[in-house]
């Protein structure tokens, strides 16, 4: 029997158990864990590791990384961290495809403790930017259900999707290199998104075998944990282990989700073909999704099942709360009242839906009970301005009481020229890597940094304290 199946037998029997053990109420508490299963006690307690705050999630693209960037916010800005913000130019990505550069992030959020909005990724910047003791993390998605939500989430903007008639999948895949032109504009959603995303070559040859097993190995030396969004609450139990956090850190509401009649099924077939023509991100989906069951044996398959469960129950507990009392409905971007809310909509072919609050919600809730309930659901661009506005009025502040002589010069502002879409300002995507990210293993991660196509970006000095918001 494989490990994936004795896991969910495991979580029947701890069902069954838990709810005999406490009378049919399966409640959330230290006591549901049996002898032999590591203490779920919370900080501060004595023996306990301090949490570890110095991290780099690098958000790829329709993994379930919203969710993921979500919860790192909100776990930021609980314990008075910074995040790391791109400046107003790149919109609320670092200026996504090009190569990630410390010019990219605002001033006001340095030095920061975590990153987590979409960049492409770039170990050496990273490393000449955050802490020696930074843990470095990223998720993956099974390929095929990745590329059929890349085609339909972008099929106005890529033009290897646009060219598609009817932006047919099937057509796309019986002949890719009719369609597919790897230097143009937003190349990199069509091909091997996620090596991409991680700085490797999105362009290599399947029979490439050296370069494939290089950059999964150069991936698996950089990162402390490669989270798989098909798994994702066992992946927050290994990082909640490998960070010393609390449960009450890794509470989560999914977000940036489609409507069913969004998505479509994939036959065997399909499947097939999506797959071959993205072998590169086959081979880390492959590699990693064994990693992480590696991982949970260690940990033990029935401690993570039981783990699992308290999550789950703690996550129903919290949203009843933020919700009225009941599990909070899905609605589309028109129904939600309030705008701050409102999921970005790539398309009129795509419907991305959210949440809205109740409107009575505020009745018998401290205003910090209800912040806590708007981060929670609050959509990526919305979540990026709000972090971006109270970290530069805690840095102004920090500014004003440092002692004269402490204080450094007023350099240029960045001057970047972007053009832009509906979502983010992006520039022209750069040739891809010619090999696996580099470097030998910190606690970080990969690679090159290339250069650009068809538009003009000038950047200057960084300001220290004049960035615009």
């Amino acid at each position: 029997m494989s490990q994936k199946k004795i896991f969910l037998v495991f979580v029947a029997i701890s069902t069954v158990s838990l709810l005999l053990h406490h009378g049919g109420h399966l409640s959330w508490t230290m006591g549901a864990f049996h002898i032999g299963c590591p203490a779920l006690r919370s900080h501060p307690a004595p023996g306990l590791k301090p949490k570890h705050t110095n991290v780099v999630f690098l958000k790829t693209h329709k993994t379930a990384s919203t969710t993921m960037q979500n919860l790192l916010f909100r776990f930021a800005e609980r314990n008075n961290l910074t995040a790391a913000l791109p400046v107003q130019a790149c919109g609320h990505q670092f200026c996504y495809p090009r190569s990630f550069t410390s010019h990219f992030v605002h001033p006001h959020t340095l030095p920061p403790n975590i990153i987590t909005s979409h960049m492409r990724f770039n170990k050496p910047e990273l490393q000449r930017l955050m802490p020696n003791d930074t843990i470095y993390i990223t998720i993956l998605r099974e390929p095929g259900s990745m590329f059929e939500s890349l085609i339909s989430y972008y099929n106005q903007y890529c033009q290897s999707f646009k060219r598609v008639p009817n932006g047919s999948l099937e057509a796309f895949l019986e002949e890719p290199w009719k369609y597919y032109q790897p230097d143009e504009k937003d190349s990199m959603y069509a091909r091997n998104t996620l090596t991409f995303d991680l700085g490797g070559d999105k362009d290599r040859p399947a029979k490439d075998e050296a370069y494939a097993r290089g950059f999964v190995a150069e991936v698996d030396r950089v990162f402390s944990l490669v989270m798989i969004a098909e798994y994702f609450d066992e992946s927050l139990v290994l990082l909640r282990h490998l960070l010393s956090w609390d449960l009450d850190d890794i509470l989560y509401v999914k977000l940036n989700m489609r409507t069913p009649s969004s998505k479509r099924s994939l036959t065997p077939g399909l499947s097939s073909k999506i797959r071959a023509w993205n072998s590169l991100d086959a081979r880390l989906y492959d590699h990693f999704n064994a990693s992480l069951w590696r991982q949970l044996s260690v940990l033990g398959l029935a401690c993570v099942a039981r783990e699992v469960l308290l999550l789950r129950r703690a996550q129903e507990s919290l949203m009843r709360s933020c919700f009225g009392g009941r599990m909070p409905l899905l609605r589309s971007a028109a129904q939600i009242k309030n705008k701050d809310l409102r999921p970005w909509q790539p398309s009129g072919k795509v419907d991305i839906v959210g949440y809205d609050l109740p409107v009575n919600l505020s009745h018998g809730f401290s205003s910090q009970a209800h912040e806590l309930c708007l981060k929670l659901i609050m959509p990526e661009v919305q979540y990026t301005q709000v972090l971006l506005r109270s970290q530069s009025l805690r840095y102004r502040r920090s500014y004003q009481l440092r002692p004269q002589q402490q204080t450094h010069p007023i350099q240029q502002p960045i001057r970047t020229v972007l053009l832009r879409h509906p979502q983010v300002q992006r520039s022209q995507p750069p040739p891809a890597a010619a090999g696996p990210a580099s470097g030998t293993r910190s606690t970080s991660t990969s690679k090159p940094a290339a250069g650009t196509q068809g538009r003009t970006t000038k950047i200057g000095p960084r300001s220290a304290q004049t960035q615009a918001l």
